[in-house]
């Protein structure tokens, strides 16, 4: 199994030496705080009791709620919750977001489960994380993760608000729920967007450490693998921006056509076949990792963690590797990379736009108001004054249909997405000028160094150390 927590330690600890923060907040940085590991009986489908294996850890409380995805997964493990807690933590800090980190996990296969499972699963896993203090507004919030989505969000919400009626902020015990259950529009697609908003910054970066690609996204030839939520959203805003798609890898197969695949086509037969074997295409791979191996511009590893190792990765033919997913690459397989002079933007940086809308959505519940609502009236003033002011000083009224336009205000998709972007901006930013100015070795570096860094100084604002 890998062991994502290991790998987390060993980027942490290769950036700490270029710290000069004290040994021992380094060491509270780097540490685990708790890990709630539980079983609890639910009936099965056959009627029958079965008893599940789940987990809840939570890497820091420099900062409160705790904040992190569940996943339902077969092989999810201590380790591997661990692992992705302290991520969570270092992308909160990076993207500016108040947080600490948390990950969970259910041991079971939704996709193979009857939805009443499911839900029997999700409620009984609710009450065991509020026996035990580890889900609330104040305390920790989940939010989606593999296997899991808006369904299931849902139900967790229900679950809370059942559990603590007298809790006025009961809804912002877990994002990720549906909008019509106080969610936030945008929040399913934010990570794909936010993996396109972190690659353009990279691209549109004119001090970038790479030489091997032009600026900008125009023409680019990426493959995705994982053509799930992250990596298909992620796959149609590059298609968007101008790049060209000419691989997709999933569970089962791979495709690639140097020509650009057809998406709508691709996501089409994913959804008839739940899978791509049998996909027309100029070359399909029956072992879908060799899709890792072909020829691109951008690589973006968008399904589990360890699928570029040193096993391949000296066969990369990529330019630049963007990790949509959490932990795609090895310890061993970054330093292959970047000794063959393949630029890598890191997960812990890339992958944010998923918390950045889920912190959103959390201050929308706790604030009880869309933010449209307070800002829509007033921007439609101030555009109708302009809209005025350019007509008196032409002389020529705007026709009526295309003066409603111009006046409208921004809807409440239009703030999030325009605030997902900014903060990916401003995160990159923030992460490429250290590198520069801390001469770090890559990005991978400056965004670990930065994470801890802001981590230790809340620690010592606490006054935790001097």
């Amino acid at each position: 199994m890998p062991d994502l927590y290991a790998d987390f330690v060993r980027f942490f600890d290769a950036a700490a030496a270029y710290s000069d923060l004290d040994p021992g907040l380094l060491a509270q940085v780097k540490t685990r705080n708790n890990i709630y590991r539980m079983h609890f009986p639910v009936e099965n489908e056959h009627g029958r009791v079965e008893v599940i294996e789940a987990y809840r850890a939570q890497h820091s409380h420099h900062r409160l709620p705790s904040k992190g995805g569940i996943r339902y997964s077969t092989v999810v493990d201590a380790d591997e919750v661990m692992g992705l807690a302290s991520l969570m933590t270092f992308k909160c800090a990076l993207v500016e977001v108040p947080f600490g980190g948390a990950k969970g996990g259910v041991c079971i296969d939704a996709r193979n489960r009857p939805p009443e499972f499911v839900e029997r699963v999700t409620r009984r896993f609710t009450i065991e994380l509020a026996n035990r203090n580890f889900i609330g507004p104040s305390v920790d919030v989940p939010a989606p993760d593999y296997g899991t989505g808006p369904r299931e969000m849902a139900w967790i919400a229900d679950t809370y608000r059942t559990l603590h009626p007298q809790d006025l902020n009961h809804w912002a015990c877990v994002t990720g729920k549906p909008v019509s259950l106080h969610g936030i529009p945008g929040r399913t697609e934010a990570t794909g967007l936010g993996v396109m908003h972190g690659i353009r910054a990279f691209l549109e970066d004119d001090d970038r450490p790479g030489e091997g690609l032009s600026r900008g996204l125009d023409g680019k030839r990426v493959i995705v693998q994982g053509f799930g939520n992250v990596g298909g959203n992620a796959a149609r805003a590059l298609r968007e921006q101008g790049a060209l798609i000419v691989g997709v890898g999933e569970f089962d197969a791979g495709v690639y056509d140097p020509a650009g695949l057809d998406l709508e086509a691709v996501e089409a037969y994913l959804g008839e076949r739940r899978g791509l074997a049998g996909f027309p295409a100029a070359r399909v791979f029956g072992n879908s990792a060799e899709i890792l191996e072909q020829p691109c511009d951008i690589l973006i590893p968008a399904a589990l963690e360890h699928q570029i190792t040193r096993g391949n990765a000296p066969q990369i033919k990529a330019k630049l590797i963007a990790e949509a997913a959490n932990g795609p690459s090895t310890p061993r397989a970054d330093a292959i990379l970047r000794d063959r002079g393949i630029d890598v933007i890191p997960d812990l940086f890339l992958n944010a736009g998923g918390v950045t809308v889920s912190y959103f959505e959390w201050l929308k519940n706790l604030s009880h108001v869309s933010f449209d609502r307070m800002l829509r009236g007033t921007e439609r003033m101030q555009s109708e004054r302009l809209i005025g002011a350019f007509e008196q000083y032409t002389g020529s009224p705007i026709e009526a249909r295309m003066r409603r336009r111009l006046a409208e205000g921004p809807s409440e998709l239009d703030i999030v997405l325009g605030a997902l972007e900014t903060s990916m901006q401003d995160a990159y930013a923030n992460v490429a000028e250290l590198m520069r100015r801390r001469d770090l070795p890559d990005l991978r570096s400056a965004a670990y160094l930065s994470a801890m860094e802001m981590v230790g100084r809340s620690y010592i604002d606490l006054g935790f150390f001097p």
